[in-house]
């Protein structure tokens, strides 16, 4: 095959490893060595929507435009939220922009998303938020009563997740310069003594768990979005997870690693970790808790649930010591009730997920290039 050989769409060079996983498997398999990508990813001359997916274009705009712009260890650690020290006390500190469309979806609202969002994004570092700050950008004509609801859901999730909103401001753009409501919400929190998840900790021989079913939230949103109706109603998994988080905590401290697997779902947050950590990671397929009414509406929209994006779940590293006993703390909290064990954190294809299918075989889980549903979070 030659160097200008087309390939699908969406199509990626595979990483040595990979074609070397891709041989072992099946020996048969044509040599990939030559196959190039049709969009190179860092040759964009212009911003594209999968920038902001939370795949690999967003993680090239982060290592090749902000990381060397900003610099500094804190921004180096990359997690959902930077640990910092201030005055001896250890703080998560995160923020994230809210900008899903439409603003209110079975489930939630976007002001839902605001709140437990950068709630989350602390937890997943061990900390409880305590405040929060709060920035609308407007788009001129917005009506007053919409505006009022999503104000109304954004206080009632703080309270909700026991956090206050500290301070906030408000922009206004032109009609045509924004999409009604925009949210972006910063917060800390303090981080217990004892706690340290990064995804450095994580070896081979963790064990991998989830707290419930994926791909909810993504769904959710884009039946809504398209009118699509797939025989249920899908109502979005948004949830605080401080206290789950809290529970898990308190049956060790010695967590490796979690996260809430939002923007380029479960994989993403799984390939994050492996390329972090420097270990392969080794999920069983049948494991992952899939609802029937996500899969058929995956099936019916050519998606793969593993990629869709969540807001009320999180993947949890856990030491194979103290698995069982996490995993039944967690099925004894109400947003964990469906937490399952997946896979495990292996020495072999470093930085690579593979999963293992129901019929035997392996297949790579890679990043996702972009974002298989725009505008969710």
């Amino acid at each position: 095959m030659s160097e200008t050989t087309p390939l699908p769409f969406g199509a990626r060079t595979l990483s040595p490893a990979a074609r070397q996983l891709l041989q072992a498997v099946d020996p048969a398999a044509p040599d990939f060595s030559s196959w190039t990508c049709p969009a190179p990813l860092r040759d964009q001359p212009r911003v594209v929507m999968g920038h902001g997916g939370g795949g690999a274009l967003s993680a090239e705009l982060v290592q090749h435009v902000f990381a060397p712009a900003f610099g500094g260890p804190v921004l180096a650690q990359l997690g959902d939220a930077a640990s910092v020290s201030l005055g001896g006390v250890r703080l998560a500190f995160s923020t994230d922009s809210y900008v899903v469309r439409p603003l209110f979806f079975p489930g939630g609202s976007i002001g839902d998303l605001a709140v437990n969002g950068t709630v989350n994004d602390l937890a997943m570092s061990g900390a409880r938020a305590a405040y929060l700050s709060c920035g609308f950008i407007l788009e001129e004509g917005v009506e007053m009563s919409v505006l009022a609801r999503v104000s109304q859901a954004l206080g009632a999730a703080a309270r909700a997740a026991g956090v206050e909103v500290a301070t906030g401001d408000t922009k206004v753009v032109e009609a045509g310069h924004g999409d009604g409501v925009y949210i972006n919400t910063a917060g800390i929190g303090l981080i217990p003594d004892g706690v340290d998840l990064r995804p450095q900790r994580v070896v081979p021989g963790d064990v991998v768990i989830v707290s419930g079913e994926i791909g909810v939230h993504g769904v959710a949103i884009m039946s809504v979005r398209e009118g699509l109706e797939f025989g249920v109603e899908i109502e979005s998994d948004c949830a605080p997870l401080g206290t789950l988080v809290e529970a898990m905590l308190a049956v060790t401290p010695d967590l490796h690693v979690l996260r809430d697997p939002t923007r380029g779902g479960l994989a993403a947050a799984l390939n994050e970790i492996a390329a972090a950590a420097g270990v392969g990671v080794a999920v069983q397929e049948r494991a992952v808790p899939v609802p029937p009414a996500v899969a058929n509406a995956c099936a019916i929209l050519g998606l793969d649930p593993l990629y869709v994006a969540n807001e009320g779940k999180l993947v949890a590293f856990v030491p194979r010591e103290h698995a069982d006993a996490v995993l039944a703390a967690m099925r004894a909290h109400p947003l964990g009730a469906g937490a399952v064990v997946i896979g495990e954190a292996v020495p072999e294809h470093p930085g690579m997920v593979v999963a293992r299918t129901g019929l035997g075989g392996t297949r790579v889980v890679d990043l996702p290039l972009g974002e298989q549903l725009p505008r969710i979070c």
